[in-house]
């Protein structure tokens, strides 16, 4: 059976007139990266929702940051997707610490491993943050 859930963010289909739909692993992809990108506070009916990535932009990049990001993350995926995901990895580049990868200075590029859980079929996410 192919499952389709809707997509994120919410939307209406310009050619069917009905809220847009995609397929599973596109819509778990999507609900990791909004994890990442929404701030504790942002959702009137979830406050807790989200990691908080974006708030740690202007700190001091080091390997303590790159560590409270991967825990951040970690705990983030742990309490909100666990029946979505489960969690491989979580690498954290900044652009302090890798010069000419690219990355601005105050920039860092978060990478998710996980494989879903109604499939097992792993995938991941990458998200710029900076």
């Amino acid at each position: 059976m192919i499952r389709h859930d809707f997509a994120h963010p919410l939307r209406v289909d310009a050619a069917s007139h009905q809220i847009a739909r995609t397929d599973y692993a596109r819509h778990v992809s999507q609900l990791v990266k909004q994890l990442l990108l929404t701030s504790p506070g942002e959702r009137v009916c979830l406050p807790e929702f989200g990691c908080g990535l974006r708030r740690l932009v202007f700190a001091p990049q080091s390997d303590a940051l790159a560590a409270t990001v991967r825990i951040q993350v970690q705990q983030a995926i742990d309490r909100w997707l666990a029946d979505q995901v489960e969690l491989l990895d979580v690498d954290v580049a900044s652009g302090a610490a890798t010069p000419g990868s690219g990355l601005d200075e105050g920039a860092m590029l978060i990478t998710v491993s996980y494989a879903l859980v109604e499939t097992r079929t792993p995938d991941s996410v990458t998200v710029r943050v900076g």
